[in-house]
């Protein structure tokens, strides 16, 4: 359902329930004309004034949930120039400095972190670039859990891999790409490096 659907059932209920206020003063000035012409319309308007402050505290809250909603990110793991990372002895999470896309400030280029804003299901994707001898893998994690690895061992001249994952996240939850161990990747100006990720559907 939209904000305007759900502002415009509000509204309905106010427009139905007007006629429902005046009906009641209608009835009650047969039996206290005088006491109703005082309090009836007074009654009214404050019923009418508690309707309007409801109606804007839940737009205000439909407008700030649809922002929530809002999260998208593509990151290439450098941000000028070209060179390799690796090998290390342990996974590296690796720090994707060039932004692309960061709709919702989800993801930290200084960390490499995705942190979930809401709970939800979220699809990522990470493709790595290396050559040489040397093996070139990386791992999705979510928080500390080992998700899926993305591994290719080149055998000559350049190669590239790829995985791909949708995750049910927690608001709060982190996602992140590290260098497998071992391993080297490469990157440049040509961005062929990258992790990105959004938000599917909220839960």
């Amino acid at each position: 359902m939209t904000v305007i659907q759900q502002v415009s059932g509000n509204r309905m209920k106010i427009i139905m329930f007007f006629p429902l206020l005046l009906l009641v003063c209608s009835v009650s000035a047969d039996q206290t004309e005088t006491a109703v012409q005082q309090s009836c319309p007074q009654d009214t308007h404050a019923v009418l004034r508690e309707l309007t402050a409801s109606l804007t505290e839940r737009i205000t809250v439909l407008q700030r949930e649809n922002q929530v909603k809002q999260v998208a990110f593509s990151a290439s793991l450098l941000d000028q120039g070209d060179g390799y990372t690796g090998p290390f002895n342990a996974h590296t999470t690796l720090i994707f400095k060039y932004v692309v896309t960061n709709i919702g400030n989800a993801y930290n280029k200084h960390t490499g972190i995705f942190t979930a804003p809401v709970r939800g299901v979220y699809h990522f994707l990470w493709t790595i670039y290396g050559h040489g001898e040397i093996p070139v893998g990386a791992v999705l994690f979510r928080n500390e859990e080992h998700i899926s690895l993305a591994y290719e061992r080149p055998r000559s001249g350049g190669v590239s891999a790829s995985n791909a994952a949708s995750l049910l996240l927690e608001a709060g939850d982190q996602v992140s790409v590290r260098l497998y161990t071992q391993s080297r990747i490469a990157d440049s100006q040509n961005r062929q490096t990258t992790f990105s990720g959004h938000l599917i559907f909220t839960m």
